[in-house]
C-alpha cells in the first residue's frame, strides 16, 4: 500500500477541485462536473464557488448555462440535498436517488398539510398550467386560484422528474425559481436509462475521481447510501480503486486507479494557496472525517448542529479562518495565527469576494472572537461573524 502525508493528499485533491492556483478554469460546466456538483442550497452559493474555481468569472456565463444552453441543471440529489449537476449527469442523479426524495418531499407535503388526493389534484393543473412556459410558485398560484401552499406540491413534481427549477427571474441573489415541465425543459432526456443499482455505483466512482483519497465511512456519509450497498460497490469496482495510507489520519483511503500516477507526481507549490469559499462549498462538505482540513477543537467553530460548513478561509487545502459579508464590511476571524503574507492574500482574496457579492466597494475587519456555530440557533453558519 502506498503512503502519503496529508499536505501532499490536500494539494492533490485542491487540483481536482480546481482550487489550485495552476488547476482554475473558465469552463462552469467541467468545473461542476469536476467536483462532483455545486451546492444549490443557497443562492449565491453556486457563483461562489466557480469565483473559487475560475481564472475570471463572470456570472453571466453561468446563467447561460443554466438558461439558455441548459447544460446545468439545479436537482435533489445525494442526502436530499439541491444540487447543481451537468446535464448528462441528471439521469443518472434521478435513478440512484429519486425513491429517496420522493418520499422525503411526500413526508414533508404531509407534515405541510397537503393530503395525496390534494396533491393529485393540484399537480394535474400544474401540468396543464405550465404547458410550454415556465412560471414561478407565486405566478403558478395565482393562475390557480388557490390557497393551497404549492410549495411542496412543486418540490415533490421536482422530484419525482415531473418538473424542473430554472434560474430565479428576480436576480442571482433570489430564491424565486421558475419551473418548467421537465419534457419541456429536456424533450432528449430518458430518465429510465439507468436503474438504481447501476447509477449509484456511477456516483460512488464519480465521487472518489472528485474527492479521492476517501475513506469507506466519507462515501457513506457524502451519498447517503446504505453500509452495505457502499461496501457491494466498492467490492464491484475491484481494481478500478485502489488503496492508500495517510499517516496523519486513521481509516485506509481509495483513490480512483486513473488517477495513481498522478497522485505520486503531485508537486506541492513553492507558495501557499489561498482560498476564500462560501458555506456549502463542495470542498468542505466533502467528507464525514474533517480533520484532514480542519483541527477538532474548531469543529464547532466551522459546522453547526446539523453539519453545515460556513463561509471559510483555506490555506494550502487547511482551513486557517471565516469570513463574513455585511454590508459594506467584509469580516475574518482567523481560527490560527498566519503570517504577514498570508494575511495580505486573504485580505485581497476576501474583498474581491466581498465586491462580487456586494457589487461596491467594502471594507474589511478582523473579528477578535466569535460564538461558535454549535451554540447558536439553525440558519447561523449563514452569517457566522454576525455583530463581532
Amino acid at each position: 500500500m502506498d503512503t502519503f502525508n496529508l499536505n501532499t493528499v490536500n494539494h492533490f485533491v485542491l487540483k481536482k477541485q480546481h482550487l489550485a492556483d495552476d488547476s482554475k478554469m473558465n469552463d462552469v460546466v467541467q468545473i461542476a462536473k469536476d467536483i462532483g456538483g455545486l451546492h444549490g442550497t443557497s443562492a449565491t452559493g453556486p457563483y461562489l464557488s466557480l469565483l473559487a474555481r475560475s481564472i475570471l468569472f463572470q456570472r453571466e456565463n453561468f446563467a447561460i448555462e443554466m438558461s439558455k444552453k441548459k447544460s446545468l441543471a439545479r436537482i435533489r440529489y445525494v442526502r436530499n440535498t439541491i444540487y447543481i449537476l451537468p446535464k448528462e449527469f441528471i439521469p443518472v442523479a434521478y435513478a440512484a436517488t429519486s425513491q429517496m426524495a420522493e418520499v422525503t418531499a411526500a413526508r414533508f407535503s404531509k407534515y405541510l398539510g397537503i393530503t395525496p388526493t390534494q396533491y393529485a389534484r393540484i399537480s394535474n393543473k400544474i401540468l396543464k398550467v405550465l404547458r410550454g412556459r415556465g412560471l414561478t410558485t407565486r405566478e403558478i398560484k395565482k393562475k390557480l386560484r388557490t390557497a393551497i401552499n404549492i410549495a411542496p406540491i412543486v418540490n415533490l413534481m421536482c422530484d419525482k422528474g415531473l418538473l424542473m427549477r430554472s434560474l430565479p427571474r428576480e436576480g442571482w441573489k433570489s430564491t424565486q425559481h421558475a419551473y418548467f415541465l421537465f419534457d419541456d425543459y429536456y424533450p432528449d432526456l430518458d430518465l429510465s436509462v439507468f436503474d438504481e443499482k447501476e447509477a449509484r455505483r456511477k456516483i460512488v466512482e464519480q465521487y472518489i475521481l472528485s474527492f479521492g483519497p476517501v475513506s469507506e465511512k466519507d462515501i457513506g456519509w457524502w451519498t447517503g447510501f446504505p453500509k452495505l450497498q457502499v461496501k457491494e460497490i466498492l467490492e464491484g469496482l475491484g481494481e478500478e480503486v485502489f488503496s492508500v495510507e495517510i499517516p496523519e489520519l486513521e481509516s485506509d483511503y481509495l483513490v480512483h486507479s486513473s488517477e495513481q500516477e498522478s497522485l505520486k507526481s503531485i508537486g506541492i507549490p513553492t507558495h501557499p494557496v489561498v482560498n476564500v469559499l462560501p458555506g456549502l462549498d463542495p470542498y468542505m462538505m466533502g467528507y464525514k472525517d474533517r480533520e484532514r482540513y480542519l483541527h477538532p477543537k474548531h469543529y464547532k467553530m466551522v459546522f453547526d448542529r446539523s453539519g453545515n460548513a460556513t463561509s471559510t478561509i483555506l490555506v494550502d487545502g487547511q482551513v486557517v479562518g471565516i469570513w463574513d459579508l455585511e454590508e459594506p464590511l467584509v469580516k475574518i476571524f482567523y481560527l490560527k495565527d498566519v503570517g504577514k503574507d498570508i494575511r495580505k492574500k486573504v485580505r485581497s482574496k476576501a474583498s474581491d469576494v466581498g465586491i462580487f457579492i456586494a457589487e461596491k466597494p467594502v471594507q474589511l475587519k478582523v473579528c477578535d472572537s466569535m460564538v461558535p456555530l454549535f451554540n447558536r440557533t439553525a440558519g447561523s453558519f449563514m452569517s457566522p461573524l454576525k455583530n463581532c
